[in-house]
């Protein structure tokens, strides 16, 4: 008990008392400043606090009232493990990792597909397309000749101010000319890459991790040390510092701090802190995919990485499209001290983005719609992490495991001993159900008996029998 981080040991102590009755459901929870003053702990220990207590189901937090008891769910799959550090450390080449994925979305494509778990994104009913429509209306209204003009370098001013204008929520302190819009995060992440390394240069890597990252490592040429991830609270630190003192130099590593993708861990604050602090003092540069962090229960930002940033040794990397309008593709990025670099290789790469769709984001996130938009999309999400969640264990056969992350877009689920991700692929998409499989989040297979399934989309009849015809898969093959 004495090893679990302090904020753990406050939420089991807070867990406690609601079990015991000392708190009822409905009660209002203490709030952030008396849980700083009445256990002398810092803020970032007292939100971490909150959101344990949040994702564990025992509060909900209610918009500009505050946190509020409540009883979880009647069904509930016991926890994920935290990853075994025994495992040994090896650069990986991820040599045919990206046949691997190549495979996955083809058969994908061959298959007549009813029920979609394998992306992270959410239904089209959930961004706001009329608002979104209008705005592009009266942009072209206001700009006659956008469409055939060349669009600025590095990105439209409007659009970047308003970007640095959102990033001071979470901490960054940014110049909107130090600002880079990129076609999504991952060419911001291409760009980082690009900049910072060289051809079997070794990059350090959560493990699990997003597949897309892999597939960029392979198309580098660079090597990847997976570093074991905790579904609670992100990379292991221990194992990464151990990584720096017994492998050969790590030139870069790239993080998901927040909503870590496929597990949904958010690192708390003194360990992202302490994060910077190492990859500054080791020469590692140090890559920040911003991807999800709008999406967290709650109205709090959370920090970046960057906030952190002293030397400019962290390269921030953002996108829009989970969160605001997947057709437009727009990401950016701030590279720090890699900057002027960073603007040639885009202009290398890709020349500049197309300005239609910066004007539009430009206009909606400058106004107080977007962060209704924001709120309205947390809620539906979580409503339908939930859904999915009690679905799971109900039709799930026993051995199951899945945390349920305070925030995101899918649930990262531990299988039986025994299931294969790539049986149970297999035998779903026979069925129509398509999911992502373990093995596709790291080029070994130590994630074989693990899936990843999307929670974006309104839940329905048809995604619930999905989820139950699933079950019946995994149950059978648990038996074999």
């Amino acid at each position: 008990m004495d090893k679990l981080p302090i904020y753990r040991r406050l939420a089991q102590h807070y867990q406690e008392a609601i079990e015991t009755g000392t708190l009822r459901q409905g009660d209002r929870f203490p709030s952030i400043r008396v849980l700083m003053a009445r256990h002398e702990i810092s803020l970032s220990t007292a939100l971490q606090t909150c959101r344990q207590l949040e994702s564990d189901g025992w509060l909900e937090a209610r918009p500009r009232s505050g946190n509020f008891v409540r009883q979880p769910r009647r069904l509930s799959a016991p926890a994920l493990e935290e990853p075994r550090h025994g495992q040994p450390l090896d650069p990986a080449q991820y040599v045919g990792i990206h046949a691997r994925v190549s495979d996955f979305v083809a058969r994908g494509r061959q298959y007549p597909v009813k029920v979609n778990f394998s992306s992270a994104r959410s239904a089209p009913s959930l961004y706001p397309g009329e608002a979104l429509k209008n705005a592009a209306t009266r942009a072209l209204r206001l700009n006659p000749d956008l469409l055939v003009k060349p669009a600025p370098a590095n990105g439209n001013a409007a659009f970047r101010t308003v970007l640095a204008k959102r990033a001071m929520m979470n901490g960054m302190v940014l110049a909107p000319e130090e600002i880079v819009v990129t076609q999504g995060c991952i060419e911001a992440l291409n760009l980082a890459l690009r900049a910072v390394t060289q051809p079997g240069d070794i990059v350090a890597v959560e493990s699990p991790t997003f597949y897309g990252l892999l597939q960029v490592l392979e198309t580098l040429g660079l090597r990847a040390l997976e570093i074991p991830t905790s579904p609670h609270s992100g990379i292991s630190l221990e194992a990464l510092e151990l990584a720096a003192r017994t492998h050969e130099r790590i030139s870069a590593m790239v993080v998901v701090p927040v909503l870590q993708n496929p597990l949904g861990s958010i690192m708390p604050d003194a360990n992202k802190a302490r994060l910077v602090e190492f990859c500054a003092a080791q020469d590692i540069a140090l890559i920040e995919d911003d991807t999800y962090s709008a999406l967290t229960n709650g109205d709090i930002p959370q920090r970046a990485l960057k906030s952190w940033d002293r030397n400019g040794n962290v390269i921030h990397c953002a996108s829009l499209h989970k969160i605001l309008a997947p057709g437009m593709r727009l990401g950016w990025m701030n590279a720090g001290r890699w900057h002027s670099r960073v603007e040639m290789l885009k202009y290398v790469q890709s020349r500049n983005n197309e300005e239609l769709a910066q004007l539009v984001a430009a206009e909606f996130m400058a106004s107080s719609a977007y962060d209704r938009h924001l709120r309205h999309l947390r809620s539906n999400l979580k409503s339908q992490r939930e859904r999915s969640a009690e679905a799971i264990a109900a039709y799930f056969p026993e051995g199951t495991r899945l945390t349920e992350p305070a925030g995101g877009l899918a649930l990262w689920v531990e299988l039986p001993a025994g299931c294969s991700s790539k049986r149970i692929f297999d035998a779903a998409l026979a069925e129509g159900i398509f999911i992502a499989p373990g093995l596709m989040f790291s080029n070994s297979n130590r994630f074989d008996g693990y899936i990843r399934l999307n929670c974006g989309a309104p839940f329905t009849r048809e995604i619930d029998s999905a989820l139950k015809q699933l079950g019946k898969i995994i149950t059978l093959s648990a038996s074999l």
